[in-house]
């Protein structure tokens, strides 16, 4: 069941045909029942013809009445079975399937938890959109092979032995058919495979390009660089078409082979068949039930030849899969995860030198901002660290509790779609009043009251209706509400006004008192609000103390802050 969910191992994961196994390991007595109706119903199919020879053998040709009744009686009741079977053997591999794609669902959704800010780094946008969206549909319908697939193979078995008894040479044709069938569909199938592995490459970087386009459309339209993007986006579609061509063919010869081969065998069979009857070989009911067996064969061999070009999509579709669930995040887990340490630090990054004493707001000040970026993802334990909080090294914690009490805010958090309650309340339970605190000292009352519904209006997801300085001051009232011991926050100021950042930081540093708190910037406006301020140089602390110290005392200090003074001062004007 979905809820029962084992993330699949290493070893299920070493390989695309390992990958499907884990799929049908993890539901096996589901797939044992599809296996056992489809092949009950597709056996259900052949017994028809049957019945129909014995009614014009024992019923028809000698004009017995009674024996016509009785057989039509009986091919009645095979006509119901075959439909309830039917039925059941449909409910159960849509349960499969369904199963199917919720654990693989699953599995990449874990994954991209587990691999938080190394994600970005490592896989696209796009990619990940691409194996949500179609690479989890390919996989689930290749599990189609494990119910009529099998099913197919013991109603092709089941018709040959028949046919033996009807006519061995009979037998030996549609046997014959198998092997066939595998010389011309082979080549097809692999090369079904081959190009398909470059048309989902394609299809993955043309949706993170959508992506990447749909989520800076407004800026693009600022700079006048929209058309610019949509010509490129034209030619790699054009490339996309292209190459789905490709794969569209050999996929268009499979198709039309699933129902020109059984044609052919039907033909052959048929006429074989019929020379024989001529003959007196066999009966004109052996005719018949030959007729109707190769007729019921077109639906196993259909299902041979689309569960074969099934298995090689999901094959490309699989590796492309594993591939995102083999990425290893950045950052260690280490075995015999501790308790995070009581209170509020403090927190010390040795590489850097950074020290975060407890309960009070330190500003980090870097002219490379990726430093400062850094330092936060060491202390946050979103790289490989030896920071350590209260002495206790932050990469032996247990995940799950770091989490809790430690928060690390920045400018790429997303928005779910939901009320503007939902979205400041994050992962926590809404409490209006905490909300509009929270509101409040993010400054966004303003958002909020611009809004027709307040509190209950909704957010698109991804919040790209509201600005970017109003994005901006909503994730910081999301990082407030949840009242983390330590708040680590990357430049939660850089996109509002002057007059908005000077109160924004009063109102952050009241809402923080007495925790620990982070804030990356060069603003002045920020720092003179920060009880500490670490400067770094070459991604090292060369200088700590207040702001209007760092001021008098360190020149390159002064050069960075003094120039960004001058960008806001210039920015007001």
């Amino acid at each position: 069941m979905p809820g029962e969910h084992t993330p699949p191992t290493a070893g299920d994961i070493s390989g695309p045909g390992r990958f499907l196994w884990w799929l049908v390991r993890s539901q096996q007595g589901r797939i044992a029942v599809a296996m056992a109706l489809s092949s009950a119903w597709m056996v259900s199919l052949a017994v028809p013809p049957y019945v129909l020879s014995r009614a014009v053998d024992d019923g028809l040709a000698p004009r017995d009445m009674g024996a016509l009744v009785g057989w039509a009686a009986v091919l009645l009741g095979v006509g119901l079975l075959s439909a309830v079977l039917a039925v059941h053997r449909h409910r159960t591999m849509t349960r499969v399937r369904m199963d199917a794609s919720f654990r693989v669902v699953r599995a990449t959704v874990r994954q991209c938890a587990r691999l938080g800010a190394t994600l970005p780094r490592r896989v696209g946008a796009g990619e990940v959109v691409a194996i949500g969206v179609a690479d989890v549909t390919v996989v689930a319908q290749s599990l189609t092979v494990a119910g009529p697939g099998f099913g197919a193979v013991v109603a092709y078995a089941a018709i040959a032995v028949v046919m033996f008894g009807i006519s061995p040479l009979l037998a030996l044709v549609v046997l014959g058919g198998v092997p066939l069938l595998a010389l011309v569909i082979g080549p097809l199938l692999r090369r079904i495979e081959r190009t398909g592995a470059g048309y989902r490459e394609l299809q993955g970087q043309l949706t993170g390009r959508l992506v990447d386009v749909l989520g800076g459309l407004r800026v693009l339209n600022g700079l006048g660089g929209k058309q610019s993007h949509a010509d490129r986006y034209d030619e790699r579609s054009r490339r996309l078409t292209e190459s789905g061509y490709r794969v569209g063919g050999p996929a268009s010869w499979v198709g039309a082979l699933a129902n020109g081969l059984p044609a052919l065998f039907l033909a052959v069979v048929v006429w074989l068949a019929a020379r024989m009857a001529a003959r007196g070989v066999i009966s004109i009911g052996d005719l018949v039930a030959v007729y109707g067996y190769v007729a019921v064969l077109v639906v196993p061999v259909a299902f041979f030849i689309e569960g074969s070009g099934d298995l090689a999509r999901a094959v490309v579709a699989a590796r492309r899969v594993i591939r995102l669930l083999a990425l290893e995040p950045d950052h260690r887990d280490t075995s015999g995860a501790v308790e995070p340490p009581g209170g509020c630090g403090p927190l010390v990054d040795p590489a850097s030198g950074v020290v975060l004493r407890a309960g009070r707001m330190t500003a980090l000040v870097s002219a490379r901002p990726a430093e400062a970026v850094a330092v936060v993802e060491r202390l946050g334990r979103f790289t490989d660290t030896d920071a350590t909080w209260s002495g206790t090294r932050i990469d032996a914690l247990a995940p799950d509790r770091l989490r809790k009490r430690l928060l690390v805010a920045d400018n790429d958090a997303d928005f779910f779609a939901g009320t503007i309650r939902e979205a400041v309340a994050g992962r926590c339970e809404p409490d209006d009043a905490r909300v509009r605190a929270a509101v409040r000292a993010a400054v966004a009352d303003d958002v909020v009251d611009a809004l027709p519904a307040g509190l209950d209006a909704e957010v698109t997801p991804g919040a790209g209706t509201l600005s970017g300085g109003q994005r901006q001051r909503l994730r910081l009232a999301r990082a407030v509400y949840a009242e983390p011991d330590v708040l680590l926050a990357v430049e939660p100021t850089s996109a509002v006004d002057a007059h908005t950042e000077a109160v924004m930081a009063t109102r952050l540093r009241a809402a923080r008192h007495g925790r620990t708190t982070l804030v990356t910037t060069t603003s002045p406006l920020v720092l003179a609000q920060a009880d500490e301020v670490v400067f770094l140089t070459d991604g090292h602390a060369t200088a700590t103390g207040t702001h209007d110290e760092l001021m008098r005392e360190h020149p390159a200090y002064r050069d960075l802050v003094t120039r960004q003074a001058g960008l806001l001062g210039d920015g007001d004007a």
